[in-house]
């Protein structure tokens, strides 16, 4: 795995039950496929990667390979949102036929979701990731990881030989280039993509929390800790000298806005996932490097997720050829998932394409290298499986990040809210 061979409107909920009516009573899982043209709902989500016309083309791709199946194309408000959307749907009884990396919590659970079985599982390299009690609901198609990505330019005029490789080292460096005039980052955290935040803090929740204890959310969710336990409160403590308003560009941009300052020039790093090196063009790949987020004693530790691929609904108008369709495209679109979302993808015998960007190998040499020899983690807001946040946590999350950020809240403030909100959304 990663190796290179390898609200919204009610409204607008409402008006999609008679789209995902059809799911009711719907097909028999061990159908095969021959009962004439279907048609099944994809519910998708956009980004400056993933484009209307980069979802439209792999969806026609794969509708040739799969015979019988016209897609009906559903977009989530944002990618942010699309776990809230999902739900949304599914309370009025739209529950899209496949969905496209959506938290399969809680659904799974209330056996909303078709499970794929182990022969249909035979070309990933993690088959099992992500499981609920052996279960799998969601492909675990691609991995993706979090990491720093640098203005090299920056760097040297601030007279930043190399990246740092330790805390203290890179506090060094935000001095050295706020003194040189230079915006030490960028962070998106406007809505509606407010997630920038979230993935500067998983880089520090993979070193002090989960490097530290691998079972730490195994305690919290089964109540036997919470967010005051010291190792989450030193994630928050670095969260607030690393990222505050002092250091960050522009807190108020969204996502899209925060990718275009970056490449912009308008600040030095970029905490990101490894999505990142899609964007850039091929000029800007020779002006930014890639480095892990530095942790105390200099070690390696990486967050990463595997998982995020396509989930089914278990009523779904017909859950068989819903689950051919969904395997087909996670084979048709891996060139393309590497080569615009920088996904590494985890099918057996997965070759990329010849000429990826440089900086997504650059991110790729990072991920192997922890997996050799460092220390490979969960990523925070992206657990999956067993045991789970309780679904809506992360979003309450989200906006508790910000205003540590903007100020608005101290390390106090922000673990009493995680706790509030983690015993609310749990009862």
């Amino acid at each position: 795995m990663g190796k290179r061979t390898n609200g919204v409107a009610t409204a607008t909920a409402l008006g999609l039950v008679a789209l995902a009516g059809c799911a009711v009573g719907g097909g028999d899982e061990g159908g095969d496929g021959s009962g004439g043209e279907v048609t099944l709902s994809l519910l998708t989500f956009e980004t400056p990667n993933l484009t209307a016309e980069y979802w439209d083309d792999i969806i026609a791709r794969t509708n040739a390979e799969v015979p019988g199946v016209k897609i009906k194309k559903l977009v989530a408000p944002s990618a942010e949102q699309r776990n809230e959307y999902v739900r949304q749907l599914d309370s009025t009884g739209a529950l899209p036929d496949i969905m496209v990396a959506i938290d399969p919590a809680g659904l799974a659970e209330a056996g909303k979701l078709t499970e794929f079985s182990e022969k249909e599982l035979a070309d990933w390299v993690s088959p099992t990731a992500n499981s609920f009690d052996g279960e799998i609901y969601q492909l675990p198609t691609n991995s993706q990881t979090w990491q720093v990505y640098y203005r090299k330019a920056d760097f040297e005029k601030a007279g930043i030989s190399t990246p740092p490789k330790r805390w203290d080292d890179l506090l060094a460096a935000v001095d050295k280039l706020k003194a040189a005039g230079i915006t030490p980052f960028v962070i998106g955290g406007g809505a509606p993509d407010g997630l920038g935040p979230r993935w500067t803090f998983a880089q520090l929740m993979a070193d002090e929390v989960y490097a530290k204890d691998p079972k730490w959310l195994d305690k919290l969710v089964a109540g036997k800790t919470d967010f005051s336990d010291p190792l989450f409160v030193n994630a928050v403590t670095k969260m607030e000298a690393l990222a505050n308003k002092d250091n960050v560009d522009n807190l108020s941009a969204t996502y899209a806005q925060a990718q275009d300052d970056f490449l912009a020039g308008k600040g030095a790093m970029y905490p990101m996932g490894s999505w990142f090196p899609a964007a850039p063009d091929k000029a800007q790949q020779k002006q930014i490097g890639v480095f892990p987020m530095p942790t105390q004693d200099g070690s390696l530790v990486l967050p990463v997720y595997t998982g995020g691929g396509l989930s089914v609904s278990d009523r779904a108008a017909d859950v068989a050829r819903a689950k051919k369709w969904a395997i087909e495209f996670s084979k048709l679109n891996a060139d393309g998932g590497a080569r615009y979302d920088g996904l590494f993808v985890a099918l057996k015998g997965y070759k990329p394409p010849a000429g990826l960007p440089p900086l997504y190998n650059a991110t790729l040499d990072v991920y192997d290298e922890a997996q050799s020899s460092g220390t490979v983690t969960p990523s925070f807001g992206n657990e999956a499986g067993i045991p789970a946040l309780p679904s809506g946590f992360i979003s309450k999350a989200d906006a508790a990040l910000n205003d540590l950020l903007n100020g608005r809240a101290d390390p106090d403030q922000f673990v009493t809210t995680l706790n509030e909100e983690l015993e609310e959304l749990s009862q």
